[in-house]
């Protein structure tokens, strides 16, 4: 005959947040290590990149301790109030991230766009190396016209007062150059 078991069964999380509420650092570290996974998965689900995953957990685990007496439980399980907090927490560093970019691209136009891959970028810069050089190969009037409306952000009307031409000048010697620029920029990707 074997003896019988005992088995010790671990505290809820509601015990844990109780005992990490009266300043049990090690309630809250059992609370940590049995839900950080989800929460680091939940994060990275939103922002897809590990380090900022990683921070963001931390920033929920944060939160948590700071407000450790007000959270409500769904089942006994504080899982669900940390998930949305991971949620919310991401999509906000998300929203933050864009925003700074996009200042960022604002202020310096030249800086890479930090979603692109290094292939994209290399691309680009061969595109811009054959509009300069399709460009540089456009009559003086074209060029001035390429300046003004398509690099610069005059209107039809004010190129054509401009240059001292009509409004129809303007628009045909413009629908020409576009044409040109859009073969010369597909001969160069078929041949590349």
């Amino acid at each position: 005959m074997t003896p019988p078991t005992t088995t010790v069964e671990s505290p809820g999380d509601g015990d844990l947040l109780i005992r990490a509420a009266e300043g049990d650092r090690a309630a809250f570290g059992q609370l940590y290590d049995r839900h950080v996974r989800p929460v680091y998965w939940q994060a990275y689900a939103v922002v897809h990149n590990a380090d900022e995953a990683e921070d963001i957990t931390q920033d929920v685990f944060i939160t948590t301790w700071n407000k450790i007496r007000t959270i409500n439980l769904v089942d006994e399980s504080a899982l669900p109030w940390l998930l949305v907090t991971a949620r919310f927490t991401a999509l906000n560093a998300r929203r933050r991230n864009i925003k700074t970019r996009q200042r960022q691209s604002e202020l310096d136009p030249d800086l890479p766009d930090a979603t692109a891959s290094i292939d994209d970028e290399l691309e680009a810069a061969q595109v811009r190396t054959e509009i300069d050089k399709a460009v540089a190969a456009l009559s003086p009037t074209d060029r001035r016209l390429y300046e003004l409306c398509v690099a610069g952000d005059h209107t039809y009307e004010l190129a054509a007062r401009e240059l001292g031409v009509t409004h129809a000048v303007v628009r045909n010697r413009l629908s020409r150059l576009r044409r040109r620029l859009r073969a010369d920029l597909r001969s160069m990707r078929e041949t590349s």
